[in-house]
């Protein structure tokens, strides 16, 4: 990580100061809260408006354990990727044990946004299916997420990919289908834009958050990436 808060890395993501202490309370939702309220109004011009119903394409669980082929439906998108800014991306957790892609959008609308704030949620089995993959309606259309706090939010949102584990990683491991569908998809994304190893980053690793949680396996997960796809 830059020592210094206003630094780029090399591959041009943005990093922050070293993190301050902070209480269980705000690590779950709080930092997210701000960021969204914060961001919302200019992200929903960007939107557009969406409809009521969540909008995205959900991959199953079965489907990827079908082989790495299967995952390369996350490239079919409404919208041409060609000249994409995708330069990163932020893995996050959800706060809650519970919970789906339209239970989080159900939150995300609540804080005025026009829906889901994230590119893709996985599932954990308790409201969605185990490594199910909802691939969301702003990665479809190669919209900005509104995913990410702190002083560089602004810069993730409209740069990264919002990866987002159902989960409370602060009081439990994520499921072993979870870790492995996060792999096989941002392993998917890294080789499809380029995005090298240092550029995939935990939401704590830019903002005064926790997510996504103590008990996420960073190690192992750092392991599986692609340092250099192109």
């Amino acid at each position: 990580m830059a020592k210094n808060g206003r630094s780029r890395n090399r591959s041009g993501a943005r990093r922050k100061p070293a993190k301050k202490a902070m209480s269980r309370a705000q690590a779950v939702w709080g930092a997210l809260v701000l960021a969204m309220t914060a961001v919302g109004g200019s992200l929903w011009l960007l939107d557009g408006g969406k409809p009521s119903q969540i909008d995205g394409l959900r991959l199953s669980a079965l489907v990827a354990s079908s082989g790495p082929s299967s995952i390369d439906q996350i490239f079919d998108t409404r919208v041409p990727m060609q000249g994409s800014p995708w330069k990163a991306i932020v893995i996050h957790h959800s706060g809650s044990t519970y919970g789906s892609a339209e239970s989080i959008e159900r939150d995300h609308k609540a804080m005025s946004l026009s829906g889901l704030g994230y590119h893709f949620v996985i599932g954990n089995g308790n409201g969605a299916g185990d490594g199910e993959l909802h691939v969301g309606y702003r990665w479809l259309d190669q919209l900005p997420g509104a995913h990410t706090a702190g002083e560089y939010g602004d810069w993730y949102n409209r740069n990264a990919i919002g990866i987002c584990l159902v989960g409370d990683g602060d009081r439990r491991e994520f499921t072993p289908a979870q870790i492995a569908r996060l792999v096989q998809t941002v392993q998917a994304l890294q080789r499809q834009l380029g995005i090298p190893a240092q550029n995939v980053i935990l939401h704590s690793d830019v903002a005064h958050t926790t997510s996504p949680g103590k008990f996420f396996p960073v190690a192992a997960f750092r392991e599986q990436l692609i340092p250099s796809p192109r």
